[in-house]
């Protein structure tokens, strides 16, 4: 399956039902599964068979979902979590623990901010954070001893910067680390990361892959190109002996292709349970089946918008690396020839207040803490998902105090635009 095309992977791929049994993928809604002797289920804990035995750790529905978002992305292994900060924790924490040290793009979503800065840091994992227009001189300088990978997003959010993927999948890659992507906006149908270079990949699948707003979840693919033992001395956790798991050494058993995710199954969804509900899957998977179609009228109405807004005197600045006159032109232009998405960020003159008195006289898009699926929607960062930070690190990052976030959704565009409109026209 993985030599079709994006679109046929997204309405075919992860599971092939045999003769008689469900066209569409089950859900198996189970905790617990049965087996004749413990000599089969010890085979399973063990990891010398393959199979289910709680849910916690592995379960078939979300496998064959996570399987078919691997398929997309063009790697080897993949897995489900509970949501998209769940997979971006267990994508950095799977090989960077207390004591190491990690190089992270200031210019990302601020719960992920947090999740390093804050959270990770009380674990005593350190980071530099480097703007993702940063000089050759400053990437190299942000590298320590310790540094353990390098992580990014293709399509920040809210910023809407364009991750130089195979720039710093480079740099990485002199530094003998891997580089970790969040390609939540972008999708596979947009960007593939892999192709740059990039080694594991992220996904919050809580936004366009499900789409609907439905069910919170999130992903981790494996590109199964790193080569762990190569760097042995560096990956420990994946090169030397595992106690807490009969002392297996995943790079060794499992090799390049599924030595990560083994380890992050059988270590951190074992101890930390983020697992997502084999409903939300099923959930998930619907979504996936209309990816291709959908993200092709989220980037049609973002670009409209984005142009629209980009023309508008009370409009001060419209970030969208789809307009020629944006800074990231040339890397949209590289990473995603067919469209960016349909997240439109937006200063207007008259900062904050403005913002408020806009975001008030929407009719058709709502004020909500979300974004990229069907319906239109839209918030001020600086006052909800990124109100955590402070005024200098907003501006590190690139999102000014009044800086609107608009994601646009599947309606018509000039629906939109004159809801759009009438709003600024209330300012």
């Amino acid at each position: 399956m993985s030599n079709y095309r994006p679109e046929t992977i997204c309405v075919q791929g992860g599971y092939t039902p045999g003769s008689g049994e469900p066209r569409q993928i089950p859900i198996i809604q189970s905790t617990t599964f049965k087996y004749a002797t413990s000599e089969e289920m010890g085979k399973l804990f063990d990891l010398e068979a393959s199979g289910y035995f709680y849910t916690r750790l592995q379960n078939p529905t979300n496998d064959y979902v996570a399987a078919k978002i691997a398929q997309l992305e063009g790697g080897t292994a993949g897995m489900l979590t509970s949501s998209g900060q769940a997979a971006n924790f267990f994508a950095l924490f799977n090989i960077a623990s207390c004591g190491d040290h990690i190089v992270a793009s200031s210019s990302i979503y601020g719960g992920t901010f947090n999740l390093i800065s804050v959270t990770m840091a009380k674990m005593g994992v350190a980071c530099t954070f480097v703007g993702p227009t940063c000089t050759d001189e400053e990437l190299e300088r942000a590298f320590r001893p310790n540094t353990k990978l390098v992580f990014g997003e293709t399509i920040a959010n809210p910023a809407l910067t364009v991750f130089d993927i195979e720039r710093f999948a480079k740099a990485a890659h002199r530094h003998g680390v891997p580089l970790i992507v969040d390609n939540t906006f972008a999708t596979p149908v947009g960007c593939r990361p892999f192709q740059w270079g990039a080694d594991i990949v992220t996904h919050s699948t809580t936004k366009y892959m499900d789409g609907h707003g439905a069910a919170v979840g999130g992903a981790v693919v494996d590109s199964g190109k790193f080569d762990w033992l190569a760097h042995a001395e560096k990956f420990p956790g994946l090169c030397t002996p595992d106690d807490s798991y009969h002392g297996v050494t995943y790079a060794e058993k499992f090799g390049r292709e599924g030595a990560f995710i083994t380890k992050c199954t059988a270590q951190l969804m074992r101890d930390f349970g983020s697992i997502q509900a084999p409903q939300h899957a099923f959930l998930l998977n619907l979504g996936l089946e209309s990816l291709h179609v959908r993200m092709a009228r989220h980037c049609e109405n973002g670009q409209a918008v984005a142009e629209f807004l980009s023309r508008h005197p009370k409009v001060e600045t419209v970030h969208y690396c789809g307009l020629p006159g944006d800074p990231y032109y040339a890397l949209g232009q590289k990473y995603l020839p067919h469209g960016s998405c349909g997240v439109v960020s937006f200063e207007l003159k008259g900062g904050r207040a403005a913002a408020e008195v806009f975001m008030s006289n929407l009719k058709l898009a709502a004020i909500e803490t979300h974004v990229a699926d069907a319906r239109t929607c839209c918030l001020n960062p600086a006052t909800s998902t990124h109100r955590q930070m402070t005024d200098a690190q907003l501006q590190e990052a690139g999102i000014p105090a009044g800086l609107v976030r608009m994601s646009c959704g599947l309606e018509h565009q000039d629906d939109l635009i004159e809801d759009i409109s009438q709003a600024l026209e209330a300012i």
